[in-house]
């Protein structure tokens, strides 16, 4: 969201526990008194209300109000500078002011039927009703416009406080209501940092069979904010321990299964969530942050272990190929999940290259060598940085810094090779066009393989030039099938 500079904003006194005083965009006063003038309650609800407890930046702005769908169009007409249906049928109306997105959603009930993927809506009258059947406590708290009055009926200030989540009836109420809560509260601890109640982590493990009614859509938009919060080992660990990872991501607890029971190897379960530690730690260094891609490729990078662990003559334990088989496992899930194409394409990729720089600390990689990690990486270069610097994670001091000095050789080859041959973009020293005409063939599969000895000679041997470039090919090309016809 931009930083709306043009948003007019006052200061506002909020109930005891808040800070003393907020800056509240004005728009948002005045839409309560629009609301209020028309006969109608409005309320600030939900996330922005608790981010403004916990001294966060608010940067979504969630109404409730008694008033129906038709009401709150009728109503924005006028004020807002563009208005949209979300969603009529839920009870939800969007809108802009400036910059700023804002929803505003009719007090409402909703439940999933036990064997349905969509939730009945019923439309009510009652913002406490319709704080009921929130998530959380947390998130069950209003702000009455346009005077700020604290609307908190079932004690989520006293929650945020202790750094408890609870629900506001029964837990198992709650998510049978809407399953997806559970993912949730997974999400919020690693979010917010807090812990979930025990009568909420018992009704997780009893419920979490439920999950199954939930869309792939849902789980993978509550899985990706859980990965970028502050803190997603939190999340993660509850989603283990509740079992809702053995339904949405059973890779993730399938790794405690590489462990065994004389400790031949490291815990490959912990090392993974260590590892994911470790890139967040570092991504700021290499790639955007958050990033989900890096992230989520750092904890997924070894679930093909327990596929290929095989113990080895003299207690050894090795797990071969654990990289391409993870890589095709992890695009398997994630295209259940329904990510796009470009988001498993990365972090498939990251995980089947993960292992590429290991060897390179016993000896200097040949230019070559270095040229294909480049091509191979492509673009996900800097994630490849951040991940392989992140799986070091021995206790091994000695070995820690081999593998941070050899790494950091690499890439400082990386950068000289660069500045002399432009790697980030190698391509062979000859087109298609230049081939066809060298070879005089037409467009087809043969210029795909004479392209493609071109770009393993370039990356063998460097850059070269026209002549030495057209003497290869036709020397290659007297040795195919074809140049005998």
């Amino acid at each position: 969201m931009s930083q709306h500079s043009e948003t007019t904003y006052a200061t506002v006194p909020l109930p005891a526990g808040f800070p003393a005083d907020v800056a509240m965009p004005r728009f948002v006063i005045d839409l309560g008194q629009r609301f209020a003038d028309a006969g109608y309650e409005l309320a600030l609800v939900g996330g922005p209300v608790r981010d403004m407890f916990l001294g966060s930046d608010v940067t979504d702005l969630d109404f409730t109000t008694d008033a129906k769908p038709a009401a709150i169009q009728q109503i924005l007409t006028g004020w807002a500078h563009a208005q949209w249906d979300i969603g009529a049928a839920f009870g939800t109306i969007g809108a802009r002011y400036g910059d700023w997105i804002v929803e505003i959603t009719t007090y409402r009930d909703e439940k999933y039927d036990p064997d349905s993927r969509k939730p009945e809506v019923i439309f009510g009258t009652e913002l406490v009703e319709d704080l009921r059947r929130r998530d959380f406590t947390v998130n069950a708290m209003a702000l009455r416009l346009p005077d700020f009055e604290l609307v908190d009926p079932f004690g989520g200030v006293k929650a945020l406080v202790a750094g408890v989540l609870e629900t506001p009836g029964t837990p198992e109420q709650s998510f049978s209501d809407d399953p997806l809560r559970m993912m949730r509260a997974a999400r919020f601890a690693a979010q917010l940092g807090v812990t979930v109640s025990p009568e909420v982590a018992e009704a997780m493990k009893d419920m979490a069979s439920r999950m199954v009614i939930i869309s792939s859509e849902r789980v993978r938009e509550e899985l990706v904010k859980l990965m970028i919060s502050p803190k997603p080992r939190r999340g993660l660990e509850l989603l283990v321990a509740s079992g809702l990872a053995d339904i949405v991501l059973p890779e993730l607890p399938a790794l405690r299964d590489a462990q065994d029971d004389a400790h031949r190897h490291k815990d490959v379960y912990d090392h993974s969530m260590q590892v994911m530690e470790n890139a967040i730690e570092r991504e700021a260094d290499y790639v955007d942050s958050p990033n989900f891609v890096l992230r989520f490729a750092a904890l997924m990078h070894d679930i093909g272990k327990p596929k290929t662990r095989r113990f080895e003559a003299g207690g050894k334990v090795s797990f071969r190929h654990h990289d391409v088989v993870g890589a095709k496992m992890v695009a398997k899930r994630m295209r259940e999940l329904r990510f796009d194409k470009d988001t498993i394409k990365a972090v498939a990729r990251l995980v089947e290259l993960h292992m590429r720089f290991y060897g390179y600390g016993d000896g200097e990689w040949s230019d070559s060598a270095v040229r294909r990690y480049v091509t191979d990486a492509g673009d996900l270069l800097p994630h490849l940085h951040a991940l392989t610097r992140s799986d070091v994670t021995t206790q091994n001091k000695r070995k820690a810094r081999r593998l941070a000095a050899a790494y950091d050789d690499l890439e400082t080859r990386i950068e000289q090779l660069a500045e002399e041959e432009e790697l980030a973009a190698i391509r062979p020293d000859l087109d298609g066009q230049q081939i066809m005409e060298i070879l005089g063939i037409k467009p087809g599969p043969l210029v795909g393989r004479a392209y493609k000895f071109l770009l393993e000679r370039r990356l063998d041997d460097g850059p070269s030039d026209f002549a030495a470039s057209k003497q290869a090919l036709l020397d290659w090309w007297a040795q195919q099938p074809e140049a005998q016809e």
